[in-house]
């Protein structure tokens, strides 16, 4: 389905403004913008991905990654086509830049509502925008989650991060969580692996702090591209001056897309990026990607405590009294 976009301006000559992604790209008519999915019809700027849903499916909200938010719930997680990033590594490539490079919009048409709905009936506790970039099918995201919040579903979104201050403050009120993919520290690995800039996401990630959304960040770690102890410790700082109790995920690299030639993240790598974290003053700092790794489950930061115990997706224990560890009381800080 089709709908006209949001947070854009219209221009001379019918040429459009879109100003809901930090490309803030100008459209010709006729022409769609660097998403894919956002085509200038004579004038008018139209969303092609409105309630066309690509992925559809009941996920343990760890596998988002979301630690802090409602551990060992499921998530309803949904999708449509289209990415404004073109990531050499992208896991979900086939459906994200398919738009990009083969012009086709696929997918099922459901109402908003209908998608809530569903979320309800498979007894999720929150709807999860992701797999794609929920950036840039703002409009179905943004509808849907005001009729989640009705009923009193939580919605959070699985983002790059690479969005406007305006998109942000439109969705906030109806927000909860972000997990964010900080992939990097250095403008140039934006521009070269993903086609944008680092600037962007850390402002978006300075304004979902002060809106009030609870963040969760996510770095894949890349050997040779972005696991030096420099840029390491670089990221750990913004995510401490963010706040201390914002968890970071460090995720280990498996080959694939355009980048099937770099070897998988030695587990050495991922125990060092952990261990500079922590010397940055971070609470919680996990491993991804390695099922059985103590890096997976959650300690009190007060006593040490082993507050959650995870083996993959799999809450295996907890010891909470509440959201408090069971032991000496100090409260953990997320959704509960």
């Amino acid at each position: 389905m089709i709908k006209e976009a949001m947070l854009y301006e219209k221009l001379a000559d019918q040429k459009v403004h879109c100003n809901l992604c930090a490309h803030r790209c100008t459209i010709k008519p006729d022409r769609r913008g660097i998403c894919g999915v956002r085509e200038n019809k004579d004038g008018v700027l139209y969303s092609l991905v409105y309630g066309t849903l690509i992925a559809e499916h009941i996920d343990p909200i760890e596998k988002k990654p979301f630690f802090h938010v409602y551990p060992a719930s499921r998530s309803y997680s949904i999708a449509a086509v289209g990415c404004n990033f073109k990531c050499d590594f992208c896991q979900n490539h086939e459906i994200s830049q398919m738009p990009r490079s083969t012009l086709m919009i696929m997918g099922e048409d459901i109402p908003c509502a209908e998608i809530v709905e569903r979320a309800k009936k498979s007894g999720s506790k929150t709807i999860a925008y992701t797999y794609t970039e929920p950036t840039v099918y703002f409009e179905l995201a943004y509808e849907t989650a005001i009729l989640a919040c009705k009923e009193d579903l939580k919605n959070v979104f699985v983002t790059n991060g690479f969005m406007t201050v305006e998109a942000i403050k439109t969705i906030a009120p109806y927000l909860a969580a972000a997990n964010v993919d900080l992939k990097s520290f250095r403008d140039n690995f934006y521009q070269k692996q993903c086609g944008a800039r680092l600037g962007p996401v850390l402002k978006a990630l300075i304004k979902m702090k002060q809106m009030g959304i609870w963040l969760e960040i996510t770095t894949l770690l890349i050997p040779g591209l972005n696991d030096s102890n420099e840029e390491l410790k670089d990221i750990a700082q913004f995510i401490a001056g963010l706040g201390k109790e914002t968890p970071w995920h460090i995720s280990r690299f498996h080959p694939q897309f355009k980048m099937r030639g770099v070897p998988v993240t030695p587990l050495t790598s991922l125990h060092r990026a952990v261990e500079i974290g922590k010397l940055q003053g971070l609470k919680y700092v996990y491993n991804g990607n390695v099922p059985g790794d103590e890096g997976e489950s959650t300690y009190c930061s007060n006593c040490r405590n082993c507050l959650i115990e995870r083996y993959g997706f799999d809450v295996v224990s907890t010891n909470l009294t509440g959201n408090k560890c069971s032991k000496c009381g100090t409260e953990l800080e997320g959704i509960f």
